[in-house]
């Protein structure tokens, strides 16, 4: 491998379609730097420029301006063998129906002229729980095992890279579970991944980095902790004794008591628990259970989208 820092890296990338004699902007100088050996997830609403990036990385959408690099390979330069870096996983479950798995595997790395002894069909086959359809038709196959066939051929010829474009879009609970302890996998042995989803808890449970995109700019860029400390407000409820009168103290807290329970809110970067605890100890509430509720992903996504969404609608 060559010594790159990043997997992919773009710098100031438009891309606009004409529909019906309209401009339509994809992406406005769009820039995006994916650190090697990292889970990056490109994260952002329907229409928000994903997939069109995504299909200039793989030669399918040509870029009006900018730079493009894989691998630290200038796509524009050397084509041929940018492409052959990357494993593209297609959010359309486009598969011959008449082929079956080890086929399809098969015919896909001759393509990429993988020679025989090379090749890892079974391997595939076996890691992504398709063993036992090794030999049935494709058109008989279920949508979550088309799914993980359309990451098989992703594989076959060794990528540095592998694109997964909203990987577990029809996939029952246990075969997510399958096909992210899968994707963390071929993170481990070092492959630079890099996914859309639409699924926050998988964002949040497999990506290192997190890049969010609306209106085709990138709105914010960081790492899972950088992200998630945007919210900063935090939950807690104490299951108490019996109902007390809620001393003035909590009032900056926003509490509200039902039915035992006191709940409160609290700015984590300006407070912590152990003060809101220590006030109810001078006033002598006594409380048998604790529960705290921090922001997810979910949150931080709606937040940066919405304000997004009002900054557009200001400017327009």
């Amino acid at each position: 491998m060559s010594d790159y820092k990043y997997s992919i890296e773009a710098k100031n990338v438009n891309k606009i379609f004409f529909k019906k004699n309209q401009e339509v902007k994809a992406l406005l100088d769009f820039s995006i730097s994916i650190k090697r050996g990292t889970i990056h997830g490109l994260l952002g609403p329907n229409g928000a420029g994903k997939s069109t990036f995504i299909n200039i990385l793989g030669g399918l959408v040509k870029k009006n301006s900018g730079e493009v690099n894989i691998c630290g390979i200038n796509i524009d330069k050397n084509i041929k063998l940018s492409k052959f870096k990357i494993g593209i996983v297609p959010q359309e479950l486009n598969i011959d129906p008449f082929f079956s798995p080890a086929e399809l595997l098969e015919l896909q790395a001759g393509l990429y002229g993988v020679p025989k002894r090379e090749r890892k069909t079974e391997e595939i086959l076996e890691n992504l729980k398709l063993t036992d359809q090794r030999n049935a038709y494709a058109r008989t196959l279920s949508g979550g095992m088309r799914r993980r066939l359309l990451i098989g051929k992703a594989l076959v010829h060794n990528p540095e890279i592998i694109i997964l474009d909203e990987p577990t879009a029809g996939v029952d609970i246990d075969i997510r579970a399958s096909v992210w302890n899968y994707i963390k996998k071929i993170s481990n042995e070092g492959r630079t991944i890099c996914l859309t989803t639409h699924y926050l808890e998988e964002a949040e449970n497999l990506c290192d980095n997190i890049s969010i995109i609306n209106y085709g700019r990138k709105i914010i860029e960081g790492s899972k902790t950088e992200l998630l400390n945007i919210i900063s407000t935090k939950s807690v409820s104490f299951v108490l004794e019996k109902n007390l009168m809620i001393p003035s103290e909590l009032n900056q807290f926003n509490p509200h008591l039902k039915d035992g329970i006191l709940k409160m809110n609290y700015d984590k970067n300006k407070t912590n628990i152990k003060k809101i605890i220590d006030i109810l100890i001078r006033n002598k509430i006594e409380f048998k259970e604790i529960n705290t509720l921090e922001g997810d992903l979910e949150d931080v996504f709606l937040k940066v989208v919405n304000n997004n969404v009002r900054t557009n609608k200001n400017n327009i």
